[in-house]
């Protein structure tokens, strides 16, 4: 009879090749150690051994912190790198799918030549468009495939009894059971705008049957203003993101790996209807097995997906992410300078 086997919660974790030590671990603290021992030996005959370790023990140590230390479930070396990589690259990045055009002669004619360093380079996001799918909003991530996102609603568990906490359990579960492709629970908190809440409360106020609920309307919507001006509100959203590659998986070799292509062929149409077909069934698996479990699966549509990846690149701002964003196909017109005016004069 086969023995049971505890999976550990992080699957992601990587292997333990020496006690606790991971290869990465490993190859850093080796390399590290094997250029202090070259050093030594290169400075034994003119640098006495107590001023070399003086010199050798902080760094030494410093190497060791960084190979065994983590931030926020992230190893320290691997911060390091992503800090590297950030304060390398252009800080003005500007969207640009065709490319930055170089200014005019004239208008560079008398411009100092330090200004080209801060020149606007192109930004290169992972999603390339969202288009309007046959149950959802189709995320484009160009070569890596498509996806979708869903929002879930979200459950009660510390009210609920034992027993019910068990079968919710038990539902999550058959869910993950089922799953044959890499899922994502995306839990995100966002700026809360009550101005529209503010506004229908005020509107619809004149309009209730007793003058104590409109008295009680009015109340409340002033109370939201009090609230919105004295705290920072914040709300939790929970996204279901599913993914598909366009591209059958190909298995290469490290060296294949480590070269980088200029260019990925195009996808061929059939395949990526294909993928989206794949991504339609999953949903609606998605939706029914978790639908025992009390949680609601909603697909977003194109321009509520829009909305959500520009909250997530921009998360500061105070547009809510169910604003009415323009697709990516949808033609921006300007509105009225009267409208905007009346509509400042109204507020």
């Amino acid at each position: 009879m086969s023995r049971p086997v505890r999976i550990p919660a992080d699957v992601d974790r990587p292997d333990r090749v020496l006690g606790p030590l991971t290869a990465r671990q490993l190859a850093i603290l080796g390399v590290t150690g094997l250029l202090l021992y070259a050093l030594y030996g290169a400075t034994r005959a003119f640098l006495p051994l107590p001023l070399f370790l003086l010199v050798a023990t902080p760094v030494a140590l410093a190497v060791t912190v960084l190979a065994l230390g983590h931030r926020d479930g992230v190893a320290l070396d691997r911060l390091l790198l992503a800090a590297v990589r950030q304060r390398l690259r252009p800080r003005r990045q500007v969207s640009a799918p065709e490319g930055i055009q170089p200014a005019p002669a004239w208008l560079t004619a008398g411009r100092d030549s330090a200004d080209d360093e801060v020149a606007p380079t192109p930004l290169e996001l992972p999603a390339r468009g969202v288009t309007s799918g046959s149950t959802a909003g189709v995320v484009d991530l160009g070569p890596d495939g498509l996806a979708v996102i869903a929002a879930c609603s979200t459950v009660n568990f510390s009210l609920r009894t034992p027993a019910e906490q068990e079968a919710l359990v038990g539902s999550f579960a058959r869910y993950l059971h089922s799953l044959t492709a890499p899922v994502q629970f995306l839990v995100r908190a966002e700026r809360l705008d009550l101005v529209p809440q503010i506004d229908e409360l005020r509107t619809h106020a004149g309009g209730l049957p007793h003058p104590a609920l409109e008295a009680a309307a009015l109340d409340h919507a002033d109370y939201l203003i009090q609230l919105s001006r004295h705290a920072d509100l914040l709300r939790r959203q929970v996204l279901l993101v599913l993914r598909e590659p366009a591209r059958p998986a190909v298995v290469s070799s490290a060296l294949d790996q480590l070269r980088r292509k200029p260019a990925a062929a195009p996808i061929d149409p059939a395949a990526r209807q294909a993928a989206e077909q794949r991504l339609t069934r999953r949903l609606n698996e998605a939706t029914e097995l978790l639908a025992p479990a009390g949680i609601v699966v909603t697909a977003l549509d194109a321009a509520t997906a829009t909305g959500v990846l520009a909250a997530a690149c921009n998360p500061d701002t105070f547009l809510p992410p169910s604003a009415a964003l323009a697709g990516a196909d949808d033609i921006v017109t300007a509105a009225p300078i009267t409208d905007l005016y009346d509509d400042f004069e109204d507020r």
